[in-house]
C-alpha cells in the first residue's frame, strides 16, 4: 500500500510532531545519540506513531524487535524477551521491543512485559490509540515516557500528500498524475489529520483517474469525494474520545454558549452516542449549574429525556437541541450542588444528634408523652406562613448549606431568606464557608 511504502525512513522525512521530535526535543535527543527509554506514543491514528518507531529502528544500533498486541500472546511475549536476555548476556547489546495496538494486551499480558521492562532487558516502545492511563497498567505507565502525538494539520498533509505525488521511488511520481487544488483541499480537510487514511484514499483515486479515459490523470474533487465518502468522526464510546466530547458539551452550557453546545451535541449524535446518555447529563446540569436560578431548566431537561424515550433517533435530536439551547442561555447558579455537598460534608464530620424533641413525628399513640412534637411552631398559624424555630441538631445551629446565588430566580430567593433568616434564632450561628 501507499501509505506502507511512505512510512519515512528517518528524521528529514518525517512530516508533523514538530513539539516532540523537532530540532534540540529532549526525544529527538535521545533518538539521535541512542539513549532511549522506554516510550508510549499515545495518539489517534494515522499520525505517526508506528511511522517513529521505525524511524527510531533505523536509527539504533540495538536490536529492534516488533509485535501487534492485536494477533501476539504472552507466548510471543516470552519468545521476544528470551532472545533479548541471550542478546544481552551474549554481547551487551540492547533490545528495543515495539508493540503496537499495546492497549490491546490484558493486564496479564502486559504483567509478562513487566519484569524485562524494569531490568532493562528490553527498551519498550507502545503505540496506543487509547488513552494509556486508562488502557495500560499503571507500573508500565510509571516507567516509560507517555508522548502524545497530535492530528495532522492540514499543511502536513498536503506536504505529505505531494510528496507521494512526487515519489519516483517510492509513491506515485511515475505516473504524472496531477490533483486538483480542490480536490487536494477536500482530501486534507475531510481525512481529519490521518496520513494513512489520506494517501490510501489518494491511492485508490489515482487508479481511478488513471481508468477514466481522456481524464489524461488528473484527480478531480468529484473522484477524491466519491473515494472519501462522508467523514469519519473519531469517537469511542468507552473511551477518553467520549468522555472528551460530553465534557466540552456540559462545560459550553455551563458556559452559557448554545452555538458551541449545538457543536458538541451534534458531534456526538453524527459519531453514534447513545442519546440517553445525552440526556441524563443534561438532567444533571440542570440542577447543578442552573438549579433555581431556572428552576424550569430542570422541567426542560426532564421533558428533553422523555421525548428521547418516545420519540428517538434522528427525530430526538431536535428535543436535545432545544433543550441544549435552553440550558446554555438559562442563569446560572452552582447553589444547589454546593448545598447539598455541604450538608453531606457535616453528615460525614459531626456527631449526628437525634432530631430535636419539636420536630419528631408526634401522631402515633403515646409520642405526646415522649414529648415528641412539643413546642413546634406550625408556619400556617402565623403571618406570612413563617415562624422563626430551630430546625437543626443543636451542634448544627446556624449552619448555612443553602447560599443563593443573585441570578435569576435565585435574586428573589435570596432576599426572601435575608429577611426570614434575619428573624429567625438560626442567625446566632456561623455561616457554612464555601
Amino acid at each position: 500500500p501507499l501509505a506502507y511504502r511512505m512510512r519515512p525512513r528517518d528524521f528529514d522525512e518525517f512530516i508533523g510532531q514538530e513539539d516532540i521530535i523537532g530540532p534540540e526535543t529532549p526525544l529527538r535527543r535521545m533518538i539521535e545519540t541512542d539513549q532511549l527509554s522506554s516510550l508510549i506514543f499515545y495518539g489517534p491514528a494515522g499520525t505517526g506513531k508506528t511511522s517513529l518507531a521505525l524511524v527510531i529502528a533505523n536509527m539504533t544500533a540495538a536490536a529492534f524487535e516488533e509485535i501487534s498486541a492485536v494477533t501476539a500472546g504472552v507466548k510471543d511475549i516470552r519468545a521476544v524477551l528470551k532472545r533479548a536476555r541471550s542478546r544481552q548476556e551474549d554481547n551487551g547489546k540492547r533490545t528495543i521491543l515495539f508493540i503496537d495496538e499495546i492497549h490491546r494486551f490484558n493486564k496479564s499480558q502486559q504483567d509478562a512485559l513487566l519484569p524485562a521492562v524494569e531490568t532493562g532487558i528490553v527498551v519498550l516502545i507502545g503505540a496506543t490509540t487509547e488513552n494509556p492511563f486508562f488502557e495500560v497498567n499503571s507500573p508500565l505507565i510509571s516507567r516509560s515516557h507517555v508522548h502524545v502525538l497530535k492530528p495532522l494539520s492540514a499543511d502536513e498533509l498536503r506536504r505529505i500528500i505531494n510528496k507521494a505525488l512526487t515519489d519516483k521511488e517510492r509513491g506515485l511520481g511515475e505516473l504524472h498524475l496531477t490533483l486538483a487544488k480542490k480536490a487536494l483541499d477536500h482530501l486534507t480537510n475531510i481525512t481529519n489529520g490521518d496520513a494513512r487514511k489520506a494517501l490510501s484514499s489518494l491511492e485508490i483515486a489515482a487508479r481511478i483517474a488513471l481508468e477514466e479515459k481522456d481524464n489524461q490523470g488528473k484527480i478531480s474533487l468529484e473522484i477524491i469525494k466519491e473515494v472519501t465518502g462522508e467523514r469519519a468522526i473519531i469517537y469511542d464510546r468507552r473511551g477518553d474520545t467520549h468522555f472528551d466530547t460530553i465534557s466540552a458539551f456540559i462545560k459550553s452550557m455551563r458556559g452559557s454558549d448554545p452555538d458551541a453546545a449545538l457543536y458538541w451535541l451534534a458531534r456526538m449524535i453524527y459519531a453514534g452516542e447513545d442519546p440517553k446518555f445525552i440526556a441524563r447529563r443534561m438532567v444533571i446540569l440542570a440542577s447543578e449549574d442552573i438549579g433555581n436560578a431556572d428552576p424550569r431548566a430542570l422541567q426542560v431537561a426532564t421533558a428533553a429525556a422523555q421525548a428521547v424515550q418516545f420519540v428517538g433517533l434522528p427525530e430526538c435530536r431536535l428535543n436535545l437541541a432545544q433543550a441544549a439551547i435552553y440550558l446554555s442561555v438559562a442563569p446560572k447558579s452552582n447553589a444547589v450542588i454546593k448545598a447539598i455537598d455541604g450538608a453531606l460534608a457535616d453528615v460525614r464530620r459531626e456527631q449526628a444528634q437525634p432530631v430535636p424533641k419539636h420536630l419528631r413525628d408526634s401522631h402515633y399513640p403515646g409520642a405526646k408523652k415522649l414529648g415528641h412534637g412539643r413546642d413546634y411552631k406550625n408556619p400556617h398559624n402565623y403571618q406570612g406562613h413563617s415562624v422563626a424555630q430551630d430546625y437543626l441538631p443543636k451542634n448544627l445551629q446556624g449552619r448555612r448549606y443553602y447560599k443563593p446565588s443573585q441570578s435569576g430566580l435565585e435574586k428573589s430567593i435570596s432576599e426572601m431568606l435575608k429577611k426570614r433568616r434575619g428573624g429567625s434564632s438560626l442567625q446566632k450561628g456561623s455561616d457554612l464557608q464555601s
